[in-house]
């Protein structure tokens, strides 16, 4: 078991640095408009939409960006617990709102790849969660514990992700939720879901009782091979875990043939990749380009989650 994670550090390691290597190479050959975030006080003291609150990290670097999530948390007097690993040192930030012996887990990672202003990937994500967690404060879970959990180095391996699990009670986990690409689209995908579980059967039932339709407004959806994110580091541990992702419904299909068979749909997706892949890692993933119904269907199948999980 011991030998079997160290392998898998070092695969994912590795893997790390060559995606944050090309992003960089890609980006600086690329370019792109140049992004100038908002001062930092202005967004903390303004609007609460999840579109508002991405505005924290959008344009700024990692370190930027981890500052801007413990800042917020701190400025609005929300009680966080911080875990700090690695050098120079990353920090993941978990809050949890309710009581009870389960938790579900809600996972966005705030770290972007080099050169990208990381609207989508992952802003977009950062400020589902905050705005949803002030909202559930307001009516805690009686019987179920949500942790909102912001993670560090998702890009260099779900490094962050990784540290998290490793030290977590895992035992008291109903299921976890990663939140990947969360702001364009109209229709919501589930995936890396390749076995029924308690907790996917609630999922369903959640998207269902707001009224989208499996295959048309929602999708499930398998191991994807080569596109990952934090859920992948606790699935491993046995803890039913996936990915949760806005895409547009009339790219369904041009997705499909993307992410299940990325070496071959690389040299067809050379001109033009299927949205919102065709800003992914880049430096056109601007605040410019997210989707306020995006986000406000992401919000609104999240609140149905926890009211099932519960």
């Amino acid at each position: 078991m011991r030998r079997s994670r160290a392998l898998t550090d070092v695969v994912l390691y590795l893997r790390g640095q060559i995606n944050t290597g090309l992003s960089w190479a890609f980006n600086a050959v690329r370019g792109g408009p140049r992004v100038t975030p908002p001062p930092l006080e202005e967004v903390i003291e303004g609007g609460r939409t999840p579109l508002a609150l991405s505005r924290l990290l959008v344009g700024r670097s990692n370190l930027e960006r981890q500052a801007a999530v413990a800042r917020y948390l701190g400025e609005h007097r929300i009680p966080f617990a911080l875990q700090a690993f690695g050098s120079p040192v990353s920090e993941n930030f978990s809050v949890d709102i309710g009581s009870g012996e389960r938790v579900l887990v809600l996972v966005a990672h705030h770290d972007a790849v080099p050169g990208s202003p990381g609207a989508n990937d992952n802003a977009a994500a950062v400020g589902i969660l905050l705005n949803l967690l002030e909202r559930l404060s307001v009516s805690p879970p009686a019987r179920l514990r949500v942790r909102f959990l912001f993670t560090a180095e998702e890009e260099r391996g779900y490094l962050g992700a990784r540290h998290y699990a490793r030290a977590a009670n895992l035992a008291e986990v109903a299921g976890v939720l990663s939140l990947e690409l969360c702001g364009i689209g109209d229709s919501i995908a589930i995936w890396d879901a390749a076995e029924e579980t308690q907790f996917l059967s609630s999922v369903r039932a959640a998207l269902e009782a707001i009224g989208l339709v499996r295959d048309v407004t929602y999708h499930v959806v398998g191991r994807i091979p080569l596109f990952g994110s934090d859920h992948r580091a606790f699935a491993p541990e046995g803890v039913a875990a996936y990915g949760f992702t806005l895409v547009p419904s009339r790219e369904a299909e041009a997705l499909r043939q993307f992410v299940f068979s990325p070496l071959r749909s690389a040299f067809r997706h050379l001109i033009r990749r299927p949205v919102p892949f065709d800003t992914y890692h880049t430096a056109r993933d601007s605040g410019s380009t997210l989707e306020p119904a995006a986000l406000a269907l992401a919000l609104r199948a999240l609140e149905a989650i926890i009211a099932e999980v519960t």
